[in-house]
């Protein structure tokens, strides 16, 4: 019998899930493929950004508050399986937190892939999704999460290999988060033009820093699932803001902005259609896999 199509994406916190994949779970939870959602850490270092509940003791359970949000949101999503690895947020680069000998940066990199290989092999994916080589932003979790990714990518398949972690499975394709930076500037030009305040009207915005990865090479249309994903994105309340810059893009921008997702295929072991691919099962679904 053949397999399920299977996607297994692995982010670093609650929320990142709603922000970079969003959209792409919702899709593909929707056309019966089964995906699973790996979480690293509870992200127990971030901010609240509500006032009322910026106190000392939310921000001493900010981990279980956070749990709460990402089942929630994962609910939305319709994700089957939500699974945490089982870290602690270390906080952004540089502030002590790095230091704390649970979080995830000071993981030992072979104990954290062989986690990883177990929900592999317990899942079977044959599309697995992390972030790229810079973590996406730098963040000491994302890259993590990128290096065991890519780690358990080559591991899972190999029986010499943490045999410990269950039957070998081998993965079909691995892709990385990608994300359209360059449209954010023209969005926000065109938000300035209506007189509605962006973040380039900050003293030190830098607009270096929206520039399209060239490798993109995937790109995945959520439109009808945007209404979920900003929804998803909202029971994060920790953490977002209802005036955070996705949010506050006024409607006819924010359709063209967050209709699409992107994605950098990183690897393949099926042969792949030529040019821009509109599905992360492409060359899978001719492999013999049943949905």
């Amino acid at each position: 019998m053949a397999e399920p199509l299977t996607l297994m994406i692995v982010h670093a916190h609650p929320d990142d899930e709603a922000i970079g994949t969003g959209g792409t779970l919702a899709r593909y939870a929707d056309e019966g493929v089964r995906t699973v959602l790996v979480t690293c850490t509870l992200g127990e270092e971030g901010e609240i950004v509500v006032p009322e509940w910026d106190t000392p003791d939310h921000h001493a359970r900010l981990g279980e508050i956070r749990y709460e949000e990402l089942r929630a949101a994962a609910a939305l999503l319709g994700v089957q399986h939500l699974e945490l690895l089982g870290y602690r947020d270390s906080g952004m680069m540089g502030r002590p937190s790095n230091a704390h000998p649970e979080c995830f940066w000071q993981a030992d990199l072979d104990e954290a892939t062989a986690r990883l290989v177990r929900l592999v092999r317990r899942y079977r994916p044959q599309v697995l999704v992390s972030y790229n080589e810079q973590g996406g932003y730098g963040h000491p979790d994302h890259l993590q999460a990128h290096r065991i990714t890519v780690a358990a990518f080559d591991a899972a398949g190999d029986p010499r290999r943490y045999p410990e972690a269950g039957r070998p499975w081998t993965p079909l394709k691995l892709y990385y988060i990608s994300f359209r930076r360059a449209l954010w500037l023209t969005v926000w030009q065109r938000m300035r033009e209506r007189g509605l305040p962006t973040p380039m009207d900050a003293a030190d915005f830098d607009a270096g820093g929206y520039v399209d990865d060239p490798r993109t090479t995937t790109t995945i249309d959520v439109s009808r699932y945007l209404a979920r994903k900003l929804e998803a994105i909202r029971v994060h309340r920790t953490q977002i803001r209802p005036d955070w810059s996705w949010l506050a893009v006024p409607e006819d921008l924010r359709d063209e902005l967050l209709t699409c997702e992107h994605f950098i295929r990183v690897a393949s072991r099926v042969p792949v259609p030529p040019g821009e691919e509109t599905d992360l099962f492409a060359g899978v679904r001719a492999h013999g896999s049943n949905v």
